[in-house]
């Protein structure tokens, strides 16, 4: 049992080109290419769409966290391969599979170089209420937390002769439940925790807010958000005229 997957959730501090861009310039990038990815059901365009990823990563300094991440999703992988193979084909298996390789890596690069306290910021310079995006600054931050909190309960049942590492689907299932308690019960005490040292600072008491700095969309951010409408654009006409484009961009295995 893997839980490398929660490293994308991680923020890594970094001097690149992708650390420097704004919030919401990163935050579109997640959006976009997660709603590239469900236009296709082909492996081609898909695969295509992901290695065009691979870049991005490389610009941010962050290629081991995301093997990290991605690797961490085997399980899942495993699962969706033999539930689509079983119920419709391998071709479409492999779709699923790229399709979520896509989404997560977008999402990874997003939350591995988006500083919380810029996200907070970013959130609302949107006009979204700070409450909410405290609250969603919060959980990004606590991430980290409960995944390292999950592999000390993990390796606290391992260390009592619980086998968390049995072999078979439904034993992977069973041996979630030793995990997930301890973890559920752990994260609803830290939210008292936090609500209650949060009421004791008179959070939310008063309504105009200031800021020790604020963040502005500069020329790169207009530049790299030009790209991302540039990219949707094209890959929106690409899946329309789909049936028109050479024949293996909808090749498919025979079974």
């Amino acid at each position: 049992m893997s839980l490398e997957f929660l490293n994308a959730f991680k923020f890594m501090k970094q001097k690149s080109f992708l650390h420097n861009l704004d919030p919401r310039a990163k935050l579109l990038l997640s959006v976009v290419y997660t709603v590239i990815a469900l236009l296709f059901i082909q492996i081609i365009p898909l695969f295509f769409i992901f290695l065009s990823l691979i870049p991005l990563v490389l610009l941010g300094k962050i290629f081991k966290q995301w093997i990290k991440s991605i690797r961490g999703l085997s399980f899942l992988v495993l699962f969706i391969i033999i539930l689509n193979t079983w119920f419709i084909s391998l071709s479409f298996a492999l779709a699923m599979v790229l399709r979520i390789y896509i989404m997560v890596s977008a999402f990874s690069i997003f939350f591995l170089t988006v500083d919380p306290n810029d996200l907070a910021l970013s959130l609302i310079s949107m006009k979204l209420p700070y409450e909410f995006a405290f609250s969603f600054s919060l959980a990004f931050r606590f991430v980290p937390t409960i995944a390292n909190e999950a592999q000390n309960i993990l390796d606290a049942q391992q260390s009592r002769g619980y086998e968390m590492q049995k072999k078979g689907l439904i034993n992977q299932v069973k041996n979630l439940f030793p995990l997930l308690i301890p973890l559920i019960i752990n994260s609803i005490k830290r939210a008292f925790y936090v609500a209650e040292a949060l009421e004791s600072r008179a959070f939310g008491s008063r309504k105009e807010r200031t800021y020790y700095y604020s963040i502005k969309y500069s020329l790169k951010d207009y530049i790299f958000t030009f790209y991302l409408l540039v990219l949707l654009t094209f890959i929106i006409f690409i899946r329309v005229q789909i049936n028109s484009m050479p024949d293996f961009l909808i090749w498919s295995l025979p079974v």
